[in-house]
């Protein structure tokens, strides 16, 4: 069973302990990279980390939380081997794993209810990726 990389930083650690009750729920493994309050943090220190876990195959997918989305989903962006896909609703977390084989989830911590993110992580972890056309798409995204 592939293990879960999980990272936030202050405004999306609410969020982040809701998901670790999921997926425990879930029986899904997870690692938490971080952070571990709500203490002021910076977010690329957690989503460097969860990437650098994808990358050295610590983790084979990730959920990731800030305040919008927006930070932690640029971090982890640089990432040549990560595809994060910010998140607000099922269908477009359909999408970023049939369309664009996302390996990590990102959601807003600060305008999303848990229930909202279960049905998102539920949408998530359940979609495959569609490959054919897509497969040469995807394959154009690293810049090196």
């Amino acid at each position: 069973m592939d293990i879960i990389g999980l990272a936030s930083d202050h405004a999306g650690y609410p969020l982040k302990e809701y998901v670790k009750a999921y997926l425990t729920a879930h029986n899904l493994p997870f690692k938490d990279y971080g952070t571990y309050s709500e203490d002021s943090c910076d977010y690329p220190d957690y989503g460097h980390a969860l990437a650098t876990g994808i990358e050295q195959g610590e983790v084979a997918r990730g959920i990731a939380i800030c305040g919008s989305g927006e930070g932690i989903s640029m971090t982890l962006n640089k990432h040549s081997q990560v595809r994060a896909a910010l998140v607000w609703q099922p269908e477009i977390a359909t999408l970023s794993r049939q369309h664009n084989d996302a390996n990590v989830l990102v959601m807003p911590g600060r305008f999303i209810s848990h229930e909202e993110a279960a049905a998102i992580m539920d949408a998530f972890l359940t979609t495959d990726f569609e490959g054919g056309r897509h497969e040469r798409r995807v394959a154009k995204i690293p810049v090196a």
